[in-house]
């Protein structure tokens, strides 16, 4: 622990001289600091970080869905306008021959003065007809020209959606990278023996959170047996361990904590919602002492933290910036409970 601690401090002292001026200070640069106090700040900072990360994730999740969206109604909206044309090109055939056939008498008379009164009957025939046929495309251009303008409106209005989630997006990205900017600059106002006086409290936190969790009986006295869904999620999972932690990574060469768990779903043939609020939020709750492998530990009230059930208590994660994707204790985080990803029910 102290040595991915000491490893960023490093690569944050070159950052923070590149960037020192603009952005303030976390904390007070005192050495005299109590190490509980940086430990706090640190993982405050850290949360705010996968806190903003989620965020950027869930509105990227909404481009994808609404670019999809923008092309179905370009490509509607293309048809429409084919179809138009082609009506078109039937209502000007149409009214050019009732231009050729225009008389100025009227039916009656035409009937009265014709040689032959049954065949004006049959010729009427064939002309009401026609003037149906007349009706119905004129009722099919109206209709055309009315959808082709309310795919046009819809389309122009999917744009603007499309555009403001961009914006938003952008906000989102720099508003990561001031977090991450604000750790990188914290480590790299520590020494090398506060970094490794932080990285032992905090383990020491860790494992008294999970003796406590476990000598509670929280978990159960033994685990359950996973479906053959987990188990595929779970070997996904695992064989990424050793892979880079990075914000907004759904793999295969790094991860965030839920682009992991989602991709390692996603392989396992059940596809699960990108972020972690959302699968907190629609996939099925579990108590933690029905925890199976493959089931998904969430952390922190907001939901901005997930892992994978492995069994024996542990978790495979990607934990946080400057971190690779490992096993981990359970209660490496504060649990806020656990999901069931092949029973995605609506939670209630």
């Amino acid at each position: 622990m102290s040595g991915v601690l000491l490893r960023l401090a490093c690569t944050a002292a070159v950052a923070a001289q590149a960037v020192l001026a603009p952005v303030p200070a976390v904390a007070a640069l005192d050495p005299q600091r109590p190490v509980s106090e940086l430990l706090t700040d640190l993982q405050q900072l850290y949360r705010q970080t996968e806190q903003a990360t989620e965020t950027y994730n869930a509105t990227a999740e909404q481009l994808k869905k609404q670019q999809d969206e923008v092309d179905r109604l370009d490509g509607e909206l293309a048809r429409a306008r084919l179809a138009l044309q082609g009506s078109r090109i039937d209502a000007g055939r149409l009214a050019r021959q009732q231009y050729q056939n225009r008389s100025d008498l009227s039916p009656y008379l035409r009937l009265l003065l014709a040689p032959d009164p049954q065949h004006a009957l049959d010729e009427g025939h064939v002309i009401g007809q026609l003037a149906r046929e007349r009706a119905e495309t004129v009722d099919r251009l109206t209709g055309t020209e009315r959808r082709k303008d309310a795919l046009a409106r819809a389309a122009r209005k999917a744009l603007d959606t499309r555009q403001t989630l961009a914006a938003r997006q952008k906000k989102q990205r720099d508003d990561v990278t001031a977090k991450l900017t604000d750790v990188e600059r914290l480590l790299a106002s520590l020494t090398p023996e506060q970094l490794s006086a932080i990285a032992g409290l905090e383990q020491q936190g860790v494992t008294a959170a999970q003796d406590k969790l476990v000598t509670s009986g929280a978990l159960g006295k033994a685990a359950a047996p996973s479906s053959a869904g987990g188990e595929r999620a779970v070997r996904y999972a695992m064989d990424q361990i050793g892979k880079p932690y990075q914000w907004g990574a759904t793999g295969p060469k790094s991860y965030d904590c839920s682009g992991l768990t989602s991709q390692a779903w996603d392989h396992a043939g059940t596809p699960i919602p990108r972020t972690s609020q959302e699968q907190w939020a629609r996939l099925k709750r579990i108590p933690l002492t029905d925890l199976r492998p493959g089931d998904l530990v969430v952390y922190f009230p907001e939901a901005t933290h997930v892992a994978m059930y492995v069994g024996d208590g542990k978790v495979v994660q990607a934990p946080r910036p400057g971190e690779k994707v490992k096993l981990s204790p359970l209660a490496s985080y504060p649990v806020l409970g656990a999901v069931r990803p092949d029973q995605a029910t609506e939670a209630k």
